[in-house]
């Protein structure tokens, strides 16, 4: 009997669901089917890498995907559990034509999904993962005999990803860093890459947990206690948090102040890139700050819609010498197109050896605007049509609004950015104003206009 496969689980970037409820093994054949099916006869390949993160459901949904792939007479190179970064580096470096990461990243233990991204590290757009959906739904695949099923290999890449990092990075100075792993898949990688680089490492939930019982995989700053106490306590010259797969990562400075994404990525456009020109990618939730402090030094800044594929594509297409997402995606392309979470704070590190200053230091000669970010719950069967709704309500109210990626409203407090997430059933609401009072009213006025709608959708 062939599994019921919901549509939802498709989603802008990537493939997510709960284990055992939207997403199973059997499934995860079904969309090895359609995947290999795309590479073949779409994309003209015949190889692909694939690796896994260390939760629970990994192994089971990854060997089913790999025998997908394999049915449609594509080869795989299996780069094992690892961390995001370094099976992206697996594929990227032995030039497959395409990767596929099992992982849900940062969300709870009992979720799972699948993210692919071509053989330069970019991401598959919207388009081609709704192909690929199709071709799964509609079972657009063609199973080859038993003479022609594709080979599948193991591949440890481990030694050529450090020596990597060897060739990129040099520092003089012994640098102290607390290494927060938060039990995710960069414990299998980023302690070893950094001793190896000479830095001192204090870690934090540096064992692999499956549970993520040491703290949650999302690294907000309500989840980074203790790697601030750390920072603060061992006089560690920063910390770093990573997500649970790796392709994100948190700075927190020598005084346990956690940084945003958009002041990380303003200390790399300043102090850590060697030519100060070329468009710097940013998307529709960054900070002004972003703009106000980078095209003075000769930079050019460009919004784009949130998504860290997206953010991959723009930055290929223009060149550019950084990309800033601002839920934590950094790319610097001089190294590859990917996210891979390890870079930024060995970037930072980077930057510190070189100007033998403290991080905190440079963090304070950056202006913030106060910045609020709320989540409000919506099922994912109604919140795009939610958005969609509010964006004709506001579009008859407002003059200044930009409809790029949701509905961003400019005030004269503020600004407002109001789009559903393409990960989870929620609606986000972005705000930054010039004050805390600012803020609170935009909220207020906004959310309620949103959770009326959702009321009223409900019923």
């Amino acid at each position: 009997m062939n599994p019921r496969i919901s549509p939802h689980i498709f989603r802008a970037y990537d493939i997510r669901g709960l284990y055992n409820k939207d997403l199973s093994s059997s499934i995860m054949f079904e969309i090895g089917l359609g995947f290999g099916s795309y590479v073949k006869e779409v994309l003209n390949g015949t190889e692909i890498t694939v690796g896994c993160d260390i939760r629970q459901s990994s192994m089971p949904l990854v060997y089913a995907f790999i025998s997908g792939v394999a049915t449609t007479g594509i080869n795989a190179i299996f780069a094992g559990t690892t961390a995001f970064g370094q099976a992206l580096f697996a594929g990227w470096s032995l030039k497959s034509t395409a990767i596929a990461f099992i992982t849900a990243s940062h969300l709870p233990p009992e979720w799972n999904g699948i993210k692919f991204y071509h053989a330069d590290g970019v991401g598959f757009s919207e388009g081609e993962l709704m192909i690929i959906r199709d071709r799964t739904l509609n079972k657009e695949h063609t199973k080859m005999g038993w003479k022609d099923v594709g080979t599948v290999i193991n591949h440890d890449i481990t030694q050529d990803y450090i020596n990597f990092f060897l060739e990129k990075f040099n520092f003089t100075t012994k640098l102290k860093v607390a290494l927060d792993c938060g039990g995710g898949s960069t414990a299998l990688s980023a302690p070893e890459v950094f001793s190896k680089l000479g830095l001192e490492v204090v870690p934090i939930y540096c064992d692999p947990d499956p549970t993520f019982s040491g703290r949650p995989s999302d690294p907000k700053p309500k989840n980074l206690t203790k790697v601030i106490e750390t920072v603060k306590a061992q006089g560690c010259d920063f910390g770093v948090a990573f997500d649970g797969d790796g392709d994100r990562s948190v700075i927190i400075d020598n005084q346990g102040k956690v940084l945003s994404a958009d002041e990380t990525g303003i200390i790399i456009g300043t102090y850590g890139l060697k030519q100060k020109h070329g468009t710097i990618i940013v998307n529709v939730e960054c900070s002004k700050a972003v703009k106000e402090q980078l095209e003075p030094l000769g930079y050019n800044v460009k919004q784009i819609p949130v998504g860290h594929t997206y953010l991959t594509i723009e930055a290929k297409q223009e060149k550019s010498p950084l990309g800033i997402e601002s839920s934590g995606h950094i790319i610097i392309p001089e190294y590859f197109l990917f996210d891979d979470a390890l870079v930024t704070p060995l970037k930072v590190a980077e930057i510190l050896n070189n100007l033998e200053s403290r991080l905190s230091d440079l963090v304070e000669k950056i202006p913030t605007y106060p910045m609020k970010k709320v989540e409000i719950d919506c099922e994912d069967e109604l919140k795009f049509d939610i958005v969609e709704a509010f964006k004709l309500e506001a579009e008859r109210e407002f003059e200044e609004i930009n409809t790029m990626d949701g509905v961003r409203i400019e005030t004269k407090e503020g600004w407002i950015l109001i789009r559903p997430s393409n990960t989870s059933p929620i609606i986000r609401m972005t705000i930054e104003a010039d004050d805390r009072e600012a803020i609170e009213a935009i909220q207020n006025r906004f959310e309620d206009k949103l959770k009326s709608l959702i009321d009223k959708a409900s019923k």
